[in-house]
């Protein structure tokens, strides 16, 4: 018994080196990509419960704080998603939607813009976190939408 545990741990222990002696810049680089499409679509389903709340005159001020609290939260963590190695998009290459890159170039050449656009979208966020009402959450979520679109329209490749 002693042999076959003795042994058990010497597999566990040279298949452990062995994944820590691979290069896992390549996964890393994939692994980050998928995390910030999975945020920003965690953004997005936060963006569209206010969206819905207002449209069909349903509004709760309580959930309306807690989604844009949601939405400053990760737009600050947001530009911290993007690193260099996870800069891979290639015009006309072959692209899986859930796991490769729709992040233009621009984003590492000016990425003090791409950085300064994602914090003052958190700010405004948590500004709509912090809202007295519904005509203000309102008037925030179109100004975050604004900021939203306008990133987007400077750094996303689709």
């Amino acid at each position: 018994m002693a042999v076959a545990i003795a042994g058990l741990a010497a597999v566990v222990l040279a298949t452990g080196l062995a994944a820590l002696a691979q290069d896992q810049r390549a996964a890393a680089a994939k692994d980050v990509i998928v995390a910030r499409k999975t945020l920003m679509n965690s953004i997005s389903d936060n963006m569209d419960l206010i969206l819905e709340m207002i449209s069909q005159r349903k509004f709760d001020l309580d959930v309306a704080h807690k989604s844009a609290d949601n939405i400053s939260v990760m737009l600050m963590a947001f530009p911290h998603m993007f690193p260099p190695s996870s800069n891979q998009w290639r015009e006309n290459a072959d692209r899986y939607p859930a796991t490769d890159t729709i992040a233009s170039p621009d984003v590492w050449t000016d990425f003090a813009d791409f950085y300064r656009r994602a914090t003052a979208a958190a700010k405004t966020a948590y500004e709509m976190s912090r809202a007295p009402d519904e005509e203000e959450v309102k008037r925030l979520h179109r100004a975050l939408g604004i900021a939203c679109d306008t990133c987007h329209s400077q750094y996303l490749k689709e």
